[in-house]
């Protein structure tokens, strides 16, 4: 049927003299364009290097304060600057984002995360810095900042240019980006660093793709949101004001108890994606294994979710989908508590750390969606950035308190640990960890329900049209042709 097929430009609502009233939908004037998939990229590219920045230091922490004669808790810091960062200026982020607009968001987004990779090359240059934390320090605060402006945006993209069943897919292809990110400064750092002289080569390598990221977002994105939505949900986005949209969700419990469940996920993911590298040193795993283990959390967790959002753009099942991972999610956190004490355990480590990643990563753009579903008609990046505000406060809390409860240790012979200071006993900390994901876990599954408030809107209405039917006219009007 004309206006119903995929993107080739050979479907009959792209031929000249194609009527448009042979689908409903044209009737009603959604249409998709090709170029919402150069800002996929572009959103994706600009995630993607920004949390290459975010844990370029954690799994050489060690190398990185002997270069600079600094802490490992000030290494710390480095990372945990995004958390704080994003609990201050969180709210004002999504507020930029539905008011001010999508392209905006990310253009900023790509110029602050450039310049912060830059900053954070200068202690490196021939000059006498004598405080180089300063310089590390403010360029992962410009970094955090555009973090804030990134990690909002895949729901809010997928939600105003994609059409209802691409959503999920979109989502899963931007949210995915910032875990794949992690993979690569897993992956990147310990191979790049493997003597103090090496950190000046990381540094420099990370400001390339940041670059890149701000050079397309400048040069390749010039609207906020499409001439003609995609669907009648796009139509409708942030038709809900800021201010009433906070009201409204501070009154949804549905919302409310996602927010809370899913926000502790996130701090249980940055405390250990920051943290691994110190857990596992202790027991005499090298900074290799623990990037290792890192890329293979991230890799099955982007797997996951490549099958699971094809899965649930299919049958629009969120919730199961969400519930199911949770539990399985629980499993994996405290098979990695038990796991991660014992040395010598390299093989199941990297089995227990892959399963963490397929259950776990693998819910994150689906409880995005699932965010939107049950806060419609709240704007898109009202609905998901709070989840990332209080993820990032939880995450904040949670590592401060795993950071707390180590002690130091007479540094046994198989630790490789290359701070200079006794290592630290993390057991007490990685048992509370599973336990919090546990609790979670429960708490979500006995007490979240949910109608899909945005599917019920576009289930009211003609489905979305998908793809451009008009060549080079932004607003057809319609033909009163009818089908035969």
């Amino acid at each position: 049927m004309a206006g119903t097929t995929g993107d080739g430009p050979g479907t009959a609502g792209d031929r000249p003299g194609a009527t448009p009233a042979q689908s409903p939908s044209a009737l009603r004037g959604y249409r998709v364009y090709a170029r919402r998939w150069v800002f996929l990229l572009v959103l994706s590219l600009l995630s993607c290097s920004n949390a290459t920045l975010w844990l370029s230091f954690a799994p050489v922490a060690d190398t990185v304060a002997k270069r600079f004669s600094l802490s490992v808790n000030q290494i710390n810091w480095l990372s945990l600057v995004y958390l704080v960062v994003s609990i201050l200026f969180g709210v004002a982020a999504i507020w930029v984002l539905d008011s001010v607009g999508l392209r905006v968001a990310t253009v900023l987004g790509a110029w602050l995360n450039f310049l912060g990779s830059m900053f954070r090359a200068l202690p490196c240059m021939d000059l006498s810095f004598r405080t180089p934390f300063a310089f590390l320090m403010a360029g992962q605060s410009l970094c955090a900042l555009a973090q804030t402006l990134v990690v909002f945006s895949p729901a809010k993209l997928a939600a105003v240019w994609f059409p209802e069943h691409q959503r999920a897919t979109a989502n899963m292809i931007a949210t995915m980006s910032n875990p794949l990110g992690i993979l690569l400064a897993n992956v990147l750092s310990p191979a790049l660093v493997q003597e103090e002289d090496d950190i000046p080569l990381m540094l420099g390598v990370y400001v390339i793709p940041a670059g890149v990221a701000c050079l397309l977002a400048t040069a390749c994105l010039w609207e906020n949101v499409p001439p003609t939505p995609p669907s009648a949900a796009a139509a409708s986005s942030t038709s809900v004001k800021f201010l009433g949209g906070l009201k409204l969700l501070m009154r949804n419990k549905a919302y409310i108890i996602l927010a809370l469940c899913f926000g502790a996920g996130i701090g249980i993911f940055s405390s250990f994606s920051a943290l691994l590298e110190q857990i596992l040193c202790v027991k005499g795993y090298s900074n290799d294994f623990a990037g290792l283990c890192g890329a293979l959390f991230i890799m099955y967790g982007f797997l996951g979710a490549l099958g699971l959002g094809l899965y649930v753009d299919r049958t629009k099942h969120f919730t199961e989908a969400t519930k199911i991972g949770f539990c399985l999610t629980s499993l994996a956190c405290v098979a990695f508590a038990v796991v991660a004490q014992l040395p010598g355990q390299t093989i199941w480590l990297a089995v227990v750390c892959s399963l963490f990643g397929l259950f776990g990563l693998s819910i994150a753009p689906i409880t995005m969606e699932l965010a939107v579903e049950c806060s419609f008609p709240v704007g898109e990046g009202i609905a998901t950035g709070l989840v990332f505000v209080l993820g990032q406060i939880e995450g904040m809390l949670i590592m401060v308190l795993l950071t707390a409860l180590t002690v130091r240790r007479a540094e046994p012979s198989f630790s490789t640990c290359q701070h200079g200071e006794a290592p630290l006993d993390w057991t007490v900390s990685v048992l509370l960890m599973a336990g919090l994901c546990a609790v979670c876990s429960c708490v979500f599954v006995i007490f979240f329900h949910t109608p899909y408030r945005r599917m019920q809107l576009e289930a009211s209405t003609s489905p979305s049209i998908q793809e451009d039917y008009v060549q080079g006219d932004a607003n057809p009007e319609p033909a009163s042709a009818t089908t035969p």
